[in-house]
């Protein structure tokens, strides 16, 4: 029995090593480029590898150490994992923003983020934070611009109830550094911003000692189209100029530290996103140990992660809870201290209480049934996720010392260094989106053609500065913003009366072909709102044209093989063409060798994989004359 005992599972099968599986892989590609195939080049400027295996985890010298210990990319929870559940409620009617409030605290949330804006009285303070119990529920301000105040407003709140204070936990959402990228410019100046922040440091050190005075917004850099590296290292940055300024006034870094939080977005990429969080952990202590920071409490970095915003769409909005349920995960199991879900419909609408419920029961089920709370550091140990921790700190540490080189995160604003360098990776997202290599489900791949947004439009989360701006923007997006444009302006071409543009599928020929075609043409114009005609086949050419002319489609798309398309696209084109001049005839696929005879036989455009999806149906918008 001893003898069994000592026995490990599979010791009968031999190891194979890497050589052995590289020459199997090699073989199964047949003479195709490795690298090409199968390594993926990521947007951050690394490169993946098909696989990884224990030998992969060498070097990385953060492996041995455990939760709550140095260099902490394990976190700093040792028991469990248990996030606090946040929800953020945007009314500025503070009547209104309690009663959601309270709602959501009795549903399973135990932190809430409210929208100070407007609120200048200690009576109005009062009424928005009414039956909150502050040793239950820890209480985030957010969206105002006069932090002392709200800071006194709460304080007085806390006095009058008789509550010490020392348990009460929340954050301000003070961050100058995101004012002046999103808005071009400071509030007042940065002398005054860091006069702030020391007033606020000073409060909460003898006031609120675990309430974060100061809040990294991160987030917005992801959600203007910042890849993940850049959203790490410049936030990073920020919360560096956070710490200079504040030891340049006599603060240890001790004393700062543990009141600072960091808000990261949670987009689709779910391994990286995982890996990023981890990675902010692995950088924040190498910023503190150059100060350095003494107590343990300042290298427990707290994260709050929310899901980003760049991703989510107007049309078939319900896909926005797929998404955000992902990007939840990725932020628990990447160790997240503070979680908020996006209510699905917040793009276009102030969230109902049917998405409020929806966001919350999300993180509750990932708690209560999935079990997500249960294990510390579950992606510890993964040979793929370790590799993309230590690759994402590497490049971001290495940016982040380009930054600080350049003279820190303010001179590199007013540079435009950060603009500069955020715009190019969100023009790349653009041109990945529009030529659908990044999928944005029901816009720009599988729209529901029968859905109508009745007119709805992307809601502005925060007004702008009307005053000319210094330095250049930080401007956040949505990749789907430019399909959602189209969509709206047919939706609105129909409503002033018009015809809803139809596009006739005209598919003859080899069977496999035909289908494939139409169903890549009908994705292709359903992304315009346009209505879709599709048909099982025509054997001749004639019959097609009859009930392409009799549906008064707009648009004839042609579906078949490229080999039988020289011999029936010149004569489908002369029909349709002899009969209306004004239907666009169109081929689905590319047949280069054709192209320049079937433009003269009288096709006006090829619709294909590699079509910028977003330009030719705009072109195609100004063809119909459904916008000028």
């Amino acid at each position: 029995m001893d003898q069994l005992n000592e026995k490990r599972l599979f010791d009968e099968f031999q190891p194979v090593p890497t050589e052995v599986w590289e020459e199997k892989i090699t073989a199964d590609l047949k003479g195709a480029d490795y690298k090409k195939k199968l390594v993926w080049k990521t947007d951050e400027g690394f490169e993946v590898r098909p696989y990884y295996r224990a030998e992969d985890l060498t070097g990385l010298e953060y492996l041995t150490a455990l939760p709550d210990h140095d260099p902490y990319v394990r976190g700093h929870r040792i028991r469990d994992n248990k996030w606090i559940i946040r929800q953020d409620f945007s009314s500025t009617e503070h009547l209104k923003a309690n009663e959601q409030a309270l709602g959501a605290l009795q549903r399973g949330v135990n932190s809430v983020g409210l929208n100070v804006s407007g609120i200048t009285t200690h009576k109005q303070m009062s009424e928005l934070l009414q039956g909150l119990d502050f040793s239950k529920a820890a209480v985030n301000f957010t969206t105002s611009r006069s932090y002392p105040l709200s800071l006194e407003l709460f304080i007085y709140e806390v006095n009058h109830r008789g509550d010490g204070g020392d348990h009460i936990r929340g954050s301000i959402n003070f961050d100058p550094i995101s004012y002046l990228l999103l808005h071009g410019d400071y509030y007042i100046n940065w002398t005054h911003n860091v006069e702030e922040a020391e007033y606020l440091i000073h409060t909460v050190l003898k006031r609120l000692p675990h309430f974060k005075a100061i809040t990294v917004n991160g987030h917005y850099f992801q959600d203007a189209g910042a890849n993940l590296v850049q959203e790490l290292a410049f936030s990073m940055a920020a919360a560096n100029e956070y710490l200079v300024g504040l030891t340049a006034k006599g603060f240890h870094v001790d004393a700062v530290a543990p009141h600072l939080q960091i808000s990261f977005a949670v987009g689709p990429n779910y391994f990286m996103e995982i890996a990023k969080l981890r990675a902010a952990r692995l950088l924040w202590t190498r910023i503190l140990e150059q100060y350095p920071a003494s107590r343990q409490e300042s290298y427990q970095l707290f994260l709050h992660a929310q899901t980003a915003r760049w991703n989510k769409t107007l049309y078939d909005p319900y896909v926005n809870m797929l998404r955000t349920t992902t990007e939840g995960m990725s932020a628990v199991l990447g160790n997240a201290d503070s979680v908020t879900l996006d209510p699905f419909d917040k793009n276009y609408r102030e969230p109902s209480e049917f998405s409020y419920r929806i966001a919350r029961n999300q993180q509750l089920v990932l708690k209560e049934e999935s079990y997500f709370d249960k294990v510390v550091d579950p992606a510890a140990g993964s040979y793929y996720i370790e590799n993309l921790t230590h690759s994402i700190a590497h490049h971001a540490w290495k940016l982040f010392k380009e930054t600080e080189a350049r003279g820190g995160i303010l001179e590199c604003i007013k540079s435009g260094y950060i603009q500069e360098e955020v715009s190019r990776s969100r023009q790349q997202k653009e041109a990945d989106i529009a030529q659908k290599r990044i999928i944005l489900l029901g816009t720009n791949q599988y729209p529901n053609v029968l859905e109508n947004m009745g007119g709805n439009q992307e809601t502005e989360e925060e007004p702008g500065r009307t005053e000319p701006s210094t330095y250049p923007k930080l401007t956040r997006f949505r990749g789907g913003s430019g399909f959602e444009q189209i969509r709206l302006a047919t939706e609105a071409y129909v409503a002033e009366g018009h015809k809803r543009p139809a596009v006739f599928l005209f598919t003859m020929g080899n069977l496999a072909m035909l289908r494939a075609r139409a169903g890549f043409a009908s994705n292709f114009f359903g992304c315009a709102g346009y209505e879709i005609i599709d048909n099982p086949g025509f054997t001749a050419i004639a019959e097609g044209v009859t009930a392409a002319l009799d549906t008064k489609a707009e648009i004839v798309v042609i579906c078949s093989s490229d080999e039988e398309y020289a011999e029936i696209v010149p004569e489908i084109a002369r029909l349709i063409k002899q009969k209306n001049k004004e239907i666009l005839v169109v081929v689905a696929g590319y047949p280069k060798d054709l192209v320049d005879a079937f433009r003269s036989a009288g096709i006006d455009d090829f619709i294909h994989v590699r079509s910028n999806l977003l330009e030719t149906l705009s072109r195609f918008q100004l063809l119909l004359k459904i916008k000028e």
